[in-house]
């Protein structure tokens, strides 16, 4: 069968114009014309064509294009191997420059106002998940606890989160110590740590009962994004995250308020959320 140039160009979803280009530069010419001498297409120029729109889909310019089809077999699969070298290396630079992004979305949904540099120097290995946090904070951005935590957290220097790292660090240490020298997550050392946690947030970040500790414990166990927070990767021990949900549990008994259900639209663990969690870290 022959078709039209329209015809094709409907086939193929690309322009007339872009068709006649092809013509005049010999990359795809018509195998015939009509009485009236319009352009008709057989069933192998659309084979070519469907190969002239393979490679321009992986980025091959027109010459290029030309150069394999005069000599399928001998060039294909050498600029094909070329073209994919070349791809991947703009995907690690695409995913580079992605990163690079999250990196500063992250500053923004943190709350934290310090520059990616000093973000590093005070946090260090401690990292916030970006997907962590925007899912906190869309949770729980009408939580009151949230607001107020957002809103101290952007209040704090430089000076500040040096302090606080401090702070989180030397009680780690300790949380590490205790685990590692199977300490009784019910016993008194385990919940003298976790009471300290709790005293952090709420000195540092937001006022913190017992029942929204809990959640937040619960958060650890439940999402290592979360728990990261907490303790690094590279210093974290199978179990210890359920280790410090039992002792902020027995906690909370000992403190006689126990893990009280509450309105969490009202109390919603902002904390949890890297918007105000180097608290936790």
């Amino acid at each position: 069968m022959a078709y039209s140039v329209g015809q094709v160009s409907g086939f193929a979803g690309i322009t007339v114009r872009t068709l006649h280009h092809y013509d005049r530069t010999g990359l795809l010419s018509p195998s015939a014309r009509s009485p009236a001498g319009y352009r008709l297409y057989s069933d192998a120029d659309l084979a070519r064509l469907q190969q002239i729109l393979f490679y321009r889909q992986l980025g091959f310019a027109l010459d290029e294009i030309a150069a394999i089809l005069r000599d399928p077999q001998a060039n294909a699969l050498d600029h094909l191997r070329a073209r994919h070298r070349l791809l991947t290396e703009q995907i690690g630079e695409l995913q580079r420059l992605v990163e690079v992004a999250e990196r500063a979305m992250e500053v923004q949904r943190t709350g934290v106002e310090l520059t990616p540099e000093e973000r590093f120097e005070v946090f260090g290995e401690v990292a916030f998940d970006l997907s962590y946090a925007t899912e906190a904070h869309l949770k729980w951005q009408h939580s009151e606890g949230h607001r107020r935590s957002m809103a101290r957290a952007a209040a704090h220097t430089k000076e500040d989160w040096a302090l606080i790292m401090a702070e989180a660090g030397a009680w780690r240490h300790r949380l590490l110590a205790a685990f590692d020298a199977g300490e009784a997550a019910e016993g008194d050392p385990a919940m003298d740590l976790a009471e300290e946690h709790r005293s952090h947030i709420t000195r540092w970040f937001t006022p913190c009962p017992t029942d929204m500790h809990c959640r937040i414990a619960e958060d650890f166990a439940a999402d290592a994004r979360a728990f990261a927070l907490v303790v690094p990767p590279s210093q974290q021990r199978p179990g210890l995250a359920a280790y410090l949900r039992t002792a902020v549990l027995a906690n909370a008994v000992r403190q006689n308020a126990g893990p009280a259900q509450t309105d969490h639209a009202q109390t919603g663990p902002a904390q949890a959320g890297p918007s105000a969690t180097p608290e936790q870290s």
